[in-house]
């Protein structure tokens, strides 16, 4: 009896559907990383908030890009981070994000999506917190606040605590 079953039991187990993982890497062993640096805090976009109050932000920088050996079209979500503790200092924060390629020594243009096409506006919200777009290879690149406008209730002992965190994301 017992040998009757054995081969059964063996095939139920082999032909049973496991869970496995399967993964696999398509960046090749020659291509070099592209780099992505914080922007200075100088030049980082700045706002002053305080209670009851509508106000702006200052234009600046949050990343600067290079991918300059990178040929492949690459894929970036821009995050704000603190999100959760923001919303207990502001009604709304919105901030639109420029992207700029560098087409000469300190020299910034604008990202157009296309043959003409004018530069797409995008923006990052406290409610979405997060923003995405694709970047082709071969180029720098800085990620910059450009304007934004916010609603403030009021301000707590840490100042710190009420400005925005921002992480950038490489897929």
């Amino acid at each position: 009896m017992k040998r009757k079953l054995i081969f059964p039991l063996i095939a139920a187990l082999l032909l049973t559907p496991w869970p496995v993982a399967y993964a696999y890497d398509e960046v090749m062993a020659a291509s070099t990383p592209m780099s992505i640096e914080a922007a200075e805090p100088a030049a980082a976009p700045k706002l002053n908030a305080y209670g009851n109050a509508i106000g702006g932000v200052t234009p600046g920088d949050l990343f600067h890009i290079d991918s300059t050996t990178s040929t492949a079209d690459t894929l970036y979500t821009l995050y704000i981070t603190n999100t959760d503790e923001l919303i207990h200092y502001y009604r709304y924060m919105t901030l639109n994000i420029g992207i700029y390629v560098q087409t000469g020594i300190d020299q910034w243009e604008k990202v157009t999506w296309g043959e003409g096409e004018t530069p797409r506006e995008t923006y990052i919200t406290m409610q979405g917190g997060m923003v995405s777009f694709v970047l082709p290879g071969y180029a720098n690149y800085k990620i910059t606040i450009d304007k934004g406008c916010f609603y403030c209730y009021g301000i707590g002992a840490d100042r710190s605590s009420i400005l925005p965190g921002f992480y950038l994301t490489v897929s």
